[in-house]
């Protein structure tokens, strides 16, 4: 049979062909986050979904596992995924994971939204440092921004508002079959393949329909950048980069010429800087470690009797327990690190300063300065010249009266290498 107006049908194809969502992509980009919301995770899922529109993917899955982190990220990750291009799907995976805190925006944020079996998702509510309440004004001011925000997000995917507020106001935490029941989540799935076999040929709004038959699946890795970056964003290792580029430099400064304490401090610092900048940082208690510093480089300049060292090990401590404020017990400073590290640097502060305090207060050992004072025996009688057997070493020297041979002598000054000396005892007068 002929087929008619072969132009026309031709049209139709390449125009359905066009219509967005309706192309079979023939990727599924995979980003898995098994760790608090921090600064390098941010970067890490915002870098992949970018890379995923580059290379036209059909969809960006974001494995989860996380407690929360901070809530400055979060919202990073949260903006992200709304303008995202392409559909965004976040799966609380594996059996046993848990979408809490920050992770609960996340995954309301997302296009659509699964949960493995065994999972759980909530708890929301904010805490301050060590997993505190906040308390006053900021605690009520804090809770209603993130209401707001989180139920924005929820209306804006059509899910449940009135959860939404229950997770953050009052904790309210539920299990895979709850979220599916209460219309939080839109699927449960056994694995990434089952969930991407549930999606196949879903409708996303506004992003057409996934089309996922015979899709690659693309596991993105992290760069060394994000790695470093997630590394040395948290606060544990953030705290000791800092300690270690203060006792470097320090070092390097009480025992100038040394070079290698002072290059190793000065990477650590860096990169503590680098990592502090990323990182919801209390200026009070930088402000108590620097102070720190400063009685310690005070006590080798000045006789404290210790009572300088005390203060700076006082004020690095404060400093130390002031220097986060956190959002969560896991992005704050750990009593493991913190004692330890405190102890170890406080103790090479301590002890530097009074190397350096001891050298100055010591009578030189060496070189002409080093003579002075030192005992020796005349070999050769001073009259008024002569010599005396010092350090070891037969030198010439000069006195102001006759010393015969054998008489002990002090060294009072050193002239071009002439010795002059006093009698250390009477002589024996002679009759």
């Amino acid at each position: 049979m002929k087929i008619k107006y072969p132009f026309v049908i031709l049209l139709a194809w390449v125009f359905i062909s066009t219509i967005p969502g309706m192309t079979e992509g023939s990727e599924v980009y995979i980003i898995e986050v098994a760790d608090a919301i921090s600064p390098g995770t941010s970067e890490f899922i915002n870098s992949g979904i970018d890379k995923a529109e580059q290379s036209e993917a059909a969809c960006v899955i974001i494995e989860l596992d996380t407690p929360g982190g901070l809530a400055e990220s979060m919202r990073q990750i949260v903006q992200r995924i709304l303008n995202s291009k392409i559909p965004v799907v976040v799966y609380v995976s594996p059996r046993g994971a848990r979408a809490a805190s920050a992770g609960v925006m996340i995954t309301m944020a997302a296009d659509i939204a699964a949960m493995a079996p065994g999972t759980n998702i909530g708890a929301a509510h904010p805490v301050g440092a060590g997993g505190k309440d906040i308390e006053g004004k900021m605690n009520e001011k804090v809770i209603n921004d993130m209401v707001a925000h989180a139920k924005s997000v929820a209306e804006s995917r059509g899910r449940n508002v009135q959860w939404v507020e229950d997770a953050i106001r009052d904790s309210v935490s539920v299990t895979e079959t709850e979220a599916l029941k209460e219309n939080i989540i839109d699927l449960i799935a056994k694995d990434t393949d089952d969930l991407i076999a549930q999606m196949n040929g879903r409708s996303v709004k506004d992003k057409g329909v996934l089309k996922l038959d015979d899709v690659n699946k693309v596991v993105l890795e992290e760069t060394l950048r994000t790695k470093i970056l997630r590394t040395i964003s948290n606060p544990n290792i953030a705290y000791i980069l800092m300690m270690i580029g203060l006792a470097g430099l320090y070092f390097e400064l009480s025992h100038p010429g040394a070079i290698f304490p002072g290059v190793i401090g000065g990477i650590c610092l860096i990169l503590a800087f680098f990592a502090l900048q990323t990182l919801p940082v209390n200026y009070a208690g930088i402000l108590l470690i620097v102070l720190a510093i400063i009685f310690f480089i005070m006590e080798m300049k000045i006789t404290s009797y210790g009572l300088l060292s005390i203060a700076g090990v006082v004020s690095l401590l404060l400093g130390s327990l002031m220097l986060f404020e956190s959002t969560g017990p896991y992005l704050s400073l750990s009593w493991s690190v913190l004692l330890p590290t405190l102890m170890v640097v406080s103790g090479f502060f301590v002890l530097v300063a009074g190397l350096v305090f001891r050298a100055q207060r010591s009578k030189p050992s060496t070189g002409s300065r080093g003579l002075i004072g030192e005992i020796g025996i005349v070999k050769q009688t001073l009259a008024p010249e002569g010599k005396v057997f010092v350090h070891g070493e037969l030198w010439n020297a000069t006195a102001k009266e006759q010393i015969d041979e054998g008489i002990k002598v002090r060294v009072v000054n050193v002239d071009r290498l002439i010795l002059q000396v006093e009698p250390l005892e009477e002589q024996p007068v002679s009759t």
